[in-house]
């Protein structure tokens, strides 16, 4: 089929961290005339360039970057409806000055709400969406208070979406954690996402026009704009390697200056009875939350030799755990949920960077004739056949979600005081309902409660329901 010139067009890269994003974003700029926007939870955030890893100024290369560091210390990180609206306003100036719009999503959730139209589209209600991914620990974000004990996060869960908490069971600790890390992650409660989810899903079946320049499969309305993804990927035992050498230069290049610059600020503000809550925005940043009780150690005065340095072996260990963790996170986000999220028709291609050596050949020189191939409405090759590695990944990793489910938000939890069960799930309910024990638990406690009102012993003689003696007749 002939494609058409896409008519407001959107590059968006995405990959895991430390696979070259950012340069690429910025070589396809040069090209073709375009402008950054940032998809990166904690690059919003003013100063502290080595913790949130932002693109210097000699690596931008005089092409404007937005929505990076504008926020400041103090702020939690946006919610998706926050990021969202900021993006739509820059994507919309930056096509208003003539040029590309082109994001870079470290945070993927992030971009994946940017996306499509209804923000979370596919992802479903019963489990294999948002609400589980959002290992959203955050994406690059987490969450501590995800780690707290069941009732903790059941009793907060209540306060911010009583709906759902109303839903689980009180000690279905997964459940209740996906619940609270929707709203943690969105602004918005579980029962709105999964309401919004179903709308969706109902709506695929309507009659529909082609999205200009991505095909002619129904399902490309989801989109907001037509897109052109960039999954800039690298093989884990070569990105790790990677990784920890970023550590490495991060402690060199000033990262325990900036976890004291977070502590002295976080002191600053306790003093002011204005505690700091470190279990959102910048304080759950990889590389504070791991190093601080090390910077803490050194400013103290007080810790011996040896135990600093194993202070510094431990804290630099994390680091690069978490960092590799957070990698995972994001891969395992675009093949579970993105991927699935996607038409047909997608235009996903995957640029294997793994050796860091051919990066322009692998992967910036692909990437130019695949943007100018969708810029000009020129027939863009199979995604698959680009290598082994998008031959494999580029399938998706889970089903798409069943709109047949019922929808969790309209059942609530029910107890069946006779046999001190609770039951989260409908279908768990009648069944139990239905069943022998339920059923003798049942007779048994009714026997008991009519022994109990037909006879009543005084003494050693057994008294009628209604108070009078056997043998005696009601006055």
């Amino acid at each position: 089929m002939t494609r058409r010139l896409p008519r407001e067009p959107l590059i968006a890269i995405i990959g895991a961290t430390g696979t070259g994003k950012s340069q690429l974003a910025v070589e396809l700029a040069t090209r073709f005339s375009g402008e950054v926007i940032n998809g990166d939870a904690m690059r919003l955030y003013a100063g502290l360039p080595i913790i949130t890893n932002k693109t210097t100024i000699e690596e931008q290369k005089g092409i404007p970057h937005h929505l990076l560091g504008c926020i400041g210390l103090q702020e939690p990180t946006w919610v998706v409806g926050t990021f969202v609206n900021k993006a739509l306003k820059v994507i919309e100036e930056i096509r208003g000055r003539g040029k590309l719009p082109i994001l870079v999503g470290g945070t993927h959730f992030y971009t994946q709400s940017l996306l499509f139209r209804d923000g979370l589209t596919g992802q479903d209600g019963r489990g294999g969406g948002l609400e589980e991914g959002i290992d959203l620990g955050a994406e690059h974000v987490d969450l501590p208070l995800l780690q707290q004990p069941t009732e903790t996060m059941l009793a907060e869960l209540k306060k911010v979406d009583p709906v759902m908490a109303e839903r689980w069971h009180p000690r279905d600790r997964r459940k209740i954690r996906r619940s609270l890390e929707i709203y943690l992650k969105t602004g918005r409660t579980a029962a709105e996402v999964y309401a919004e989810q179903r709308r969706h899903s109902n709506g695929k079946s309507a009659a529909s026009t082609p999205d200009e320049g991505n095909g002619a499969d129904s399902n490309e309305q989801s989109m907001r704009f037509p897109t052109l993804l960039l999954w800039v990927h690298a093989e884990q035992s070569l990105l790790r390697e990677r990784l920890n050498v970023r550590v490495e230069k991060m402690l060199e290049a000033g990262l325990l200056e900036e976890v004291r610059t977070l502590n002295a600020y976080a002191d600053a503000e306790a003093a002011a009875d204005r505690p700091v809550d470190e279990t959102r925005g910048i304080w759950v940043s990889i590389g504070y939350k791991e190093v601080k009780d090390y910077v803490h150690a050194l400013q103290s005065g007080e810790t011996s030799e040896k135990k600093l340095q194993y202070l510094k072996q431990n804290c630099t260990g994390k680091t690069k755990d978490s960092t590799r963790q957070y990698a995972k996170r994001q891969v395992r986000w675009i093949r579970s949920k993105l991927i699935n999220s996607l038409p047909s028709s997608n235009n996903l291609y995957l640029l294997d960077g793994s050796d860091a050596s051919t990066f322009d050949t692998a992967v910036i020189d692909p990437a130019v004739e695949l943007t100018s191939s969708f810029l000009t409405a020129q027939p863009m090759p199979d995604p698959s056949s680009l290598s082994s590695a998008a031959a494999e990944l580029l399938q998706p990793a889970r089903l798409h979600y069943d709109s047949s489910v019922p929808a969790p938000e309209r059942w609530t939890k029910q107890h069946c005081e006779v046999c001190d069960v609770t039951c989260a799930v409908e279908s768990q309910w009648w069944q139990h309902m239905g069943s022998k024990s339920h059923k003798k638990a049942v007779s048994k406690s009714r026997q008991r409660h009519e022994e109990t009102h037909s006879s009543i012993v005084i003494g050693d003689k057994p008294v009628a329901g209604d108070g009078v003696r056997e043998g005696e007749k009601a006055v």
